[in-house]
């Protein structure tokens, strides 16, 4: 029976706290996250611009296809709105190929990359993370199943590990055409002046409208908006999509945040800000994705639209190893398609 009252008077918090939420602060959280997308388009873009300079490659088709990729990310889980950005892409932008699109994609992660270790180590410096000791008695699947069960996540990284060194081996050595397209997503790079003013430059700009959009949340739920506490939400969101099992890592930021926010408020009011904040950003990102969805693409069915390129990306597979001199049967290859046929 007092299990039952603590969990009703819990509940009872909880949604006090949600129902509290300040709208103003709220209105400009949402202002600086949109704000923040709109950046990191504009970086991907420029990226985009480098791997195809004799081609178009116009703002509101990077967005579309990147927010595409947002809106589907936001409630799918292991980046499965990644394809649909990928697809769009290379459907809007002449002579674009899968390989390239997809190693833009890493370049565009590389400053994000660098930035979240090192607010990570601050954060780890700083013990606002919780230690290995404590992370199996989170309430998150995710890190729980991994500290639990040490050995088979080992092995299934292994595999998976060992799996993307075979195939890149294998394409370094037989695949000559697919190597040359992966390298046009990189092609940025070879002028790092270049790449620090049109990426970098936005990029950080990103961040910063990301750590205000962090601050202005947490006032909306009335949580106390330091330095401390908005880097652990930053830290916190980085670590929930490192293992995607559930879209947006649901479950595990709310059960680390509880840990990392300890003594900013109380359990409720960070719950509530939690899923406050998860449910505002899934919103947006869902209704101005499957906007651009529909735009784009003239439909909302985007499952469709991802078996399709799931077999495109066969067929130019397909292709490349046919343009070696390669077949499944050892057969000679058969003709090269005409140039508009191509993948």
């Amino acid at each position: 029976m007092d299990d039952v009252r603590a969990f009703l008077d819990a509940s009872e918090a909880f949604f006090k706290a949600f129902a509290a939420v300040a709208w103003g602060a709220l209105a400009l959280a949402v202002l600086f996250h949109l704000l923040r997308l709109f950046m990191r388009v504009r970086a991907w873009q420029n990226i985009l611009r480098a791997a195809y300079p004799e081609s178009k490659v116009p703002y509101w088709t990077a967005f579309g296809a990147y927010m595409a990729g947002v809106g589907v990310n936001a409630i799918v889980p292991a980046r499965g709105g990644d394809v649909v950005k990928l697809y769009i892409a290379k459907h809007r932008i002449e002579h674009s190929t899968y390989p390239t699109l997809a190693s833009s994609l890493v370049v565009e992660t590389l400053f994000d990359f660098v930035v979240a270790t090192v607010l990570f180590l601050i954060a780890v410096q700083m013990g606002l993370l919780p230690g290995l000791p404590d992370l199996p008695t989170l309430p998150a699947f995710d890190w729980a199943f991994v500290v639990e069960h040490p050995r088979i996540a080992i092995f299934i990284w292994s595999i998976l590990l060992g799996g993307l060194i075979l195939l890149v081996a294998w394409a370094s050595r037989h695949v000559t055409a697919f190597k040359e397209k992966i390298t046009l997503g990189f092609a940025i790079l070879r002028d790092w002046h270049v790449y620090v003013r049109e990426v970098v430059s936005w990029q950080a700009a990103s961040w910063l409208a990301r750590i205000v959009s962090t601050f202005f949340f947490l006032r909306a739920f009335h949580v106390d908006a330091t330095a401390e506490t908005t880097l652990a939400v930053l830290v916190v969101a980085g670590l929930s999509t490192m293992l995607p099992f559930t879209p947006g890592g649901a479950g595990t930021q709310q059960a680390i945040l509880v840990f990392a926010l300890a003594g900013a408020a109380s359990r409720s009011t960070i719950l509530a800000f939690s899923f406050g904040q998860q449910l505002v950003i899934t919103i947006v990102n869902v209704a101005i994705g499957f906007g651009a969805i529909l735009l784009m693409l003239g439909t909302l069915r985007w499952r469709k639209h991802v078996q399709d390129a799931e077999q495109e990306l066969r067929g130019s597979s397909a292709q490349s190893s046919a343009a070696n001199g390669e077949t499944s049967d050892g057969s000679p290859p058969p003709p090269i398609p005409a140039e508009r046929d191509r993948v």
